[in-house]
């Protein structure tokens, strides 16, 4: 199966939206998180809630859904092609990324919100150790899930390209016989 441009375009901006996202929890693991975790209980819940709060804005939402839809629309184009099962790899691992987001990040971040003025909790040592030791693990799970995501679907491309360069050169071989 020969790729047009569209394809390919979809398949490049799946690529480039799972790439943010990977970068995001990449940026959270080396530096965000550990930065965080040489300041006092209230600082570190302050900052973690302000974080939690400007994140959900159109530009995150953009590449964090777009990585979802965009894969799928990739897999979708290519499901009769060569790259079928490398975009499939990038979805699965995607999809993984998507619940663990929904399912335990999300509701980590609830809580933490629930807790209120960090100025105002009793026991903010308490709030933190609920909160830190989870979140970064499962942040850890999904930056890994996301780059093998990106890998994938830089492999799709490269496996769609061979097919089509291969396919150009055996029609152009038959037609000059």
């Amino acid at each position: 199966m020969t790729q047009n441009k569209g394809t390919r375009a979809v398949l490049g901006a799946a690529t480039l939206a799972m790439g943010l996202i990977a970068g995001v929890w990449y940026a959270y693991a080396c530096s965000v998180m550990p930065a965080l975790a040489r300041s006092d209980d209230r600082t570190f819940i302050e900052v973690m809630q302000n974080i939690n709060d400007v994140i959900e804005n159109p530009v995150f939402f953009a590449s964090f859904f777009g990585a979802l839809l965009l894969t799928a629309l990739a897999a979708w184009q290519q499901r009769a092609g060569r790259a079928r099962w490398w975009v499939f790899a990038a979805l699965a691992l995607y999809a993984v990324v998507f619940l663990v987001t929904a399912g335990v990040s999300v509701p980590l971040n609830d809580e933490l919100a629930a807790a209120g003025d960090p100025a105002r909790i009793a026991d903010p040592a308490a709030v933190r150790e609920t909160f830190e030791d989870p979140w970064v693990a499962w942040n850890i799970v999904r930056g890994v899930l996301s780059t093998a995501a990106v890998v994938c679907l830089w492999q799709a491309g490269a496996t769609a390209r061979q097919a089509s360069a291969y396919f150009v050169s055996a029609a152009e071989s038959s037609a000059s016989r």
